[in-house]
């Protein structure tokens, strides 16, 4: 995350990648790619166009580049939008979040709710000409499931056994009942690559076959990527770009450069960036998101195993003053890991630690801290600008945080897979089922859970989000249901410091049209790039 200009890093804006080290060092050359099957692949599947009819123009989009191009070894939930334009999911989300058909046409939920059958549409192949049909599912989620450096192998322990029925038709026996699996199904746990690719399954980070709108052509690392529209994606008619490139450019205020000279026309800015880039003359974006901002906190290590610490760090922060400085005031207030309008949100958690420095004071005392308290706080550089206003704030209540940049291309190995950082700054950027969100930032195994396993899952937050698998998406009783799943995790277990919701802004050129408001990820059916 980059605060200066409101650039999430940390998990959703991480540079961990599983490329080898030859991969990461040299630019990847995938021209092979693009010719790898035929254009025409067999049938498009439902709503394709041909070829490239109707499509033209590029979209340059400045934006991270995912950790990896494969969805299993993904170690970022930002990856997402990424990866969305080389592979398509099982199901999608609909901008206000509502599960709807993706590859998969239909589902249907056994009585007992603890299978589903999915109905794929007709058809459909991968980029090299591979059938995406029921058995291509089956291998995809059993990787999921065993591949060793999986990241999405606890989402998928819900499902027992994947049987194929017909090359349409499959079926996810579940463990237990679980209504939140279509949702899990629309992001990355749900995206299919090309079994033909798992012969060479280390190559797939760097060389992604995959069936969504683009096909990856060149890549190179922490740089860009180009692709080409995909005429076999099952929504081919709705994109109408025929090149598109991903340009990651590092530094926050290259971006309105970017933009005016026309290397980028579509580029995601900071809050404090909006204003100058409608002075330059370009049109704005603010998309409602599930990104928000916090501190991730080892509550299982000295200081933060005292419960009164963690309030007191609460308490000393003044999120409203943070919200102003950092994005200029979009987004909002947060003390939870939903934006106000989710589904999940709790009015019940809306001002849960008002600033308060002097309640933080007291709190240190009672935890033995009468003459202050000494901490670390560990950023990526881009982040210094909300570390170092976080640490002007908590020193205010009597703590003293020393700043400890670590490197952006190994934050994420130490955060999530070595979790050996006791504080850090950090952010989510939301994920396709909102039980799988609690359960990635609260659960044991959950990847955004820092304690890992020197602790465990308090009773009553499994509990929460045991129940609230068993509520059917259209029940009117899931509201509440997911609500008190939220409740029960931040009270029960504060390894989270929330701090203010993130939308997203995107500037760009006014050649640029049809922008989706999309929630989670950033889709591109609809828009268009004239001239």
């Amino acid at each position: 995350m980059s605060f200066r200009r409101l650039r999430p890093r940390g998990p959703f804006r991480s540079r961990l990648t599983y490329r080898s080290a030859a991969a990461a060092a040299a630019a990847v050359a995938i021209s092979a790619l693009a010719a790898c099957g035929s254009a025409s692949g067999g049938s498009t599947g439902s709503g394709s166009s041909a070829g490239g009819a109707g499509a033209s123009g590029t979209l340059n989009w400045e934006w991270q580049l995912p950790t990896s191009w494969d969805p299993v070894t993904s170690s970022a939930g930002w990856d997402m939008h990424a990866l969305g334009l080389v592979y398509a999911s099982l199901t999608t989300l609909d901008p206000a979040g509502d599960v709807g058909p993706g590859l998969a046409s239909s589902w249907t939920y056994a009585a007992d709710g603890k299978s589903v059958t999915f109905q794929l549409r007709p058809g459909l192949t991968f980029s090299d000409g591979t059938p995406l049909n029921a058995q291509a599912v089956k291998e995809n989620i059993d990787r999921g499931q065993a591949q060793g450096n999986s990241t999405v192998a606890s989402e998928l322990s819900v499902i027992s056994k994947v049987v194929v029925n017909s090359p349409a038709s499959f079926t996810l026996d579940l463990t237990q009942v679980d209504y939140q699996v279509p949702d899990l199904l629309a992001g990355k746990d749900g995206m299919m690559v090309s079994p033909a690719a798992f012969a060479h399954v280390s190559s797939i980070p760097t060389q992604p076959v995959g069936a969504g709108p683009f096909k990856l052509t060149s890549y190179v690392p922490d740089s860009h990527a180009d692709l080409v529209r995909n005429p076999g994606y099952w929504d081919a008619s709705q994109i109408h770009i025929q090149n598109f490139t991903v340009q990651d450019i590092t530094q926050p205020e290259q971006i309105l450069s970017a933009l005016q000279s026309g290397q980028v026309n579509v580029a995601y800015i900071a809050g404090n960036q909006v204003a100058s880039a409608k002075a330059a003359g370009f049109k704005i974006a603010v998309i409602p998101s599930e990104v928000v901002n916090e501190l991730d906190i080892q509550t299982a290590t000295a200081p933060f195993n005292n419960p009164n610490v963690v309030k007191a760090i609460n308490y000393a922060i003044n999120r409203q003053a943070i919200l102003q400085v950092q994005a200029a005031g979009y987004g909002a207030v947060a003390y939870q890991p939903f934006p106000k309008g989710f589904v999940g949100y709790s009015a019940k958690l809306a001002n849960l630690y008002p600033y308060n420095p002097a309640v933080a004071r007291q709190l240190l005392a009672q935890a033995g801290y009468p003459h202050g308290l000494k901490i670390t706080l560990s950023t990526v550089s881009t982040t210094n600008s909300l570390a170092e206003q976080i640490q002007g704030q908590l020193a205010q209540a009597g703590i003293t945080a020393t700043i400890n940049d670590i490197p952006t291309d190994t934050e994420t190995q130490q955060l999530y897979l070595n979790k050996s950082i006791p504080l850090a700054v950090d952010g989510t950027a939301g994920r396709m089922s909102p039980v799988e969100m609690l359960d990635v930032l609260y659960s044991q195994q959950g990847l955004m859970n820092v304690n890992g396993k020197t602790s465990t899952t308090p009773a009553e937050v499994s509990a929460a989000l045991a129940k609230a698998l068993t509520v059917p998406l259209d029940s009117p009783d899931y509201p509440s249901t997911l609500q008190n799943a939220v409740e029960t995790s931040v009270l029960n277990e504060p390894t989270h410091i929330w701090l203010y919701t993130n939308p997203r802004i995107l500037a760009y050129s006014s050649t640029v049209t049809g922008i989706p408001q999309d929630l989670v990820q950033q889709r591109w059916e609809g828009v268009r790039v004239a001239g």
